[in-house]
């Protein structure tokens, strides 16, 4: 059951903090498992601060780890205009038909409908063929000959670019850095960086405790790291995004909930996942769906006992997920601890346990 404030309208400032620049990560603990983990009790407001490598101290034989195995894909590309040799940008989100693909494109003034985009020598082109409702656009690949997903796929990996937060000042070349160890499935133009903490030999250890682990995956794209504009944050909207729930995750979800034992997901984008999956059906059930579900204060967990989080950007639908399960009021005073006790925040941060 979620703790904190009644569903209500609530002003998106009470979810704006300051932050000094230099407590924003460039890159990540080596190794991964020795960035910091502050543990945050919920019902009491009590904070410990401890090391990741740590966390199995929290956890009981039985209890369940859910992960999200998405991959992120190299999913920025330079371009240039077939007309002027203007340059454009492009970030592809997913793909929404045979050849095409939603996008973001910079500068959006210049990619209007009916502009057809070359990229590298020209091989792969595009041609803009639609607006999105979110400011992007709809990129058809058809003028390429010979197109096909594992065409552009390779075609990414060689030319492509990490699509790393623009918080993030370092170049990542190695595409390791910025994907959690057990990523499999491709498809994010983000990862669940939540994830980052973990190494092979800590969930190795974790299982070797009896703690159990499952995996799901949901895409992230625009929906989960759009920050809220509006003044509220009822009047936010996300954007869908693809999540799936394989039979094995959702056996174990229902046994681990059967036995009495807990349900830790790890990240914002695994809990969303599931508590999309669960809607309506009391756990989550085998199969896909999309997914637009903003989790704010006043929404009823599911299959959530604690989780394993980053620290989140001011008014961000992150922190905002977190406010609902914790309460705002409690979340935000452990934020200004962590700030007090020199975390690192964002992308390649610190930890938070919050159970």
């Amino acid at each position: 059951m979620a703790v904190g404030e009644p569903h209500n309208t609530l002003d998106a400032s009470l979810f704006d903090y300051h932050l000094p620049v230099e407590r924003i990560a460039q890159n990540p603990v080596r190794p991964r498992d020795h960035s910091k983990l502050l543990v945050l009790h919920k019902e009491t407001g009590h904070v410990e601060h401890r090391f990741f490598y740590e966390v199995g101290d929290y956890l009981r034989s039985g209890d369940l780890l859910v992960l999200n195995d998405t991959k992120v894909f190299r999913a920025g590309i330079r371009g240039n205009r077939a007309d002027s040799g203007g340059r454009i940008d492009v970030l592809l989100l997913h793909e929404v038909g045979d050849y095409q693909w939603e996008s973001l494109v910079r500068p959006g003034r210049k990619a209007h409908v009916g502009s057809l985009i070359l990229f590298g020598d020209g091989r792969l082109r595009c041609k803009v063929v639609g607006r999105t409702e979110a400011g992007g656009r709809v990129l058809d690949f058809a003028p390429t000959e010979g197109y096909s997903r594992e065409f552009l796929m390779e075609w990414l990996r060689h030319y492509g670019e990490v699509p790393v937060p623009p918080y993030v000042k370092t170049h990542v070349t190695d595409d390791d850095l910025y994907q959690t160890v057990y990523a499999e499935k491709v498809g994010s133009v983000a990862a669940p960086t939540a994830g980052f903490h973990f190494t092979e030999g800590l969930l190795e250890r974790l299982g070797g405790t009896g703690v159990l682990i499952a995996r799901i995956t949901l895409h992230v794209g625009l929906g989960t790291f759009r920050p809220i504009k509006s003044p509220t944050i009822e009047e936010h909207e996300m954007h869908e995004e693809c999540y799936h729930v394989s039979d094995e995750a959702s056996r174990l979800l229902r046994e681990t909930r059967e036995r009495g034992n807990r349900i830790f997901p790890v990240g914002t984008t695994t809990i969303r996942a599931l508590e999309s999956s669960a809607q309506s059906r009391g756990m989550p059930q085998p199969g896909s769906g999309w997914t637009s579900l903003f989790i704010s204060p006043g929404h009823e967990f599911r299959c959530v006992d604690g989780m394993i989080t980053n620290f989140h950007l001011p008014r961000s639908t992150l922190l905002v997920l977190v406010s609902a399960f914790a309460g705002r009021e409690v979340v935000m005073r452990a934020y200004q601890e962590a700030i007090e006790h020199d975390y690192r925040f964002f992308s390649f941060g610190d930890a938070m346990l919050v159970m």
